[in-house]
């Protein structure tokens, strides 16, 4: 059975609001018996009509799983955002789940992040905000190091579109920014990612493995042979990597 997401606004833009995906497995009803889930879009952080939905099939197949669905939207650039707004949206974002949470009467139990793309650095970035509910991040393609997805050109551009401007005329932007220049100890992150995506290279994920573990930090990467959208697709394999990543950090 699939119930109809509820919408809720965090803030004053049009763009600030989130999905609500009860779960229909496990949990159904008030609860969350195995935790929630905030699902977080790609895009290369630019605005398209069309981002916000593409993960709704995994949102879907989460909340079968028992899991609650906080299916996230926020600013980007050419919708107002950018840095630094999509960073403040997305904590706005998160931090609305537990006033929701709290009026509805829903146990939200362990919270962690998933996110695709540009999704998945925001997933990851997210975690390092003060007084964050997140106990750990799930990246699927994730763009995790923005020096190396400048230098490499990943998205056009998409990096320096982002942040203002390029690392040398404004290299606090892109340390701030970053994940992998800052781990986050005792937070969990999980990475899954494509052997041929030729959006989003796997160096990506396996760049931030490197200084995460370096640092210490409980985080591993799950390889699989597709491509950048296999990952949001529950009926790929890979879906079987995502849900056992968030299992286990949940558990």
């Amino acid at each position: 059975m699939t119930l109809p997401p509820t919408r809720y606004f965090y803030g004053q833009d049009k763009l600030n609001y989130a999905d609500l995906h009860r779960p229909t497995g496990d949990g159904a009803g008030t609860g969350a018996a195995r935790g929630t889930v905030v699902l977080i879009h790609g895009g290369f952080w630019r605005w398209s009509p069309d981002y916000f939905d593409g993960p709704t099939p995994l949102a879907r197949a989460f909340a079968a799983e028992g899991f609650a669905v906080w299916q996230l939207e926020y600013r980007t650039v050419g919708a107002g955002g950018g840095w630094p707004t999509t960073f403040v949206d997305v904590d706005a974002g998160i931090a609305h789940l537990a006033v929701v949470a709290e009026d509805e009467g829903i146990e939200l139990g362990p919270v962690v992040t998933v996110g695709h793309s540009a999704g998945g650095h925001l997933a990851v970035w997210a975690l390092g905000v003060e007084n964050s509910p997140l106990i750990g991040a799930v990246s699927l393609a994730g763009v995790l190091d923005l020096r190396l997805a400048e230098r490499e050109n990943l998205g056009r551009g998409a990096v320096a579109n982002f942040l203002g401007g390029s690392s040398a005329k404004h290299p606090e932007r892109i340390d701030s920014a970053s994940p992998t220049e800052h781990p986050i100890l005792g937070k969990g992150v999980r990475l899954v990612h494509g052997d041929a995506d030729p959006t989003v290279p796997d160096s990506q994920s396996r760049s931030y493995l490197a200084a995460a573990l370096a640092a210490g930090q409980d985080a591993a990467l799950s390889g699989f042979p597709g491509d950048h959208f296999d990952v949001i697709d529950p009926t790929h394999d890979s879906w079987k990597l995502t849900l056992a990543a968030v299992v286990e950090l949940t558990a």
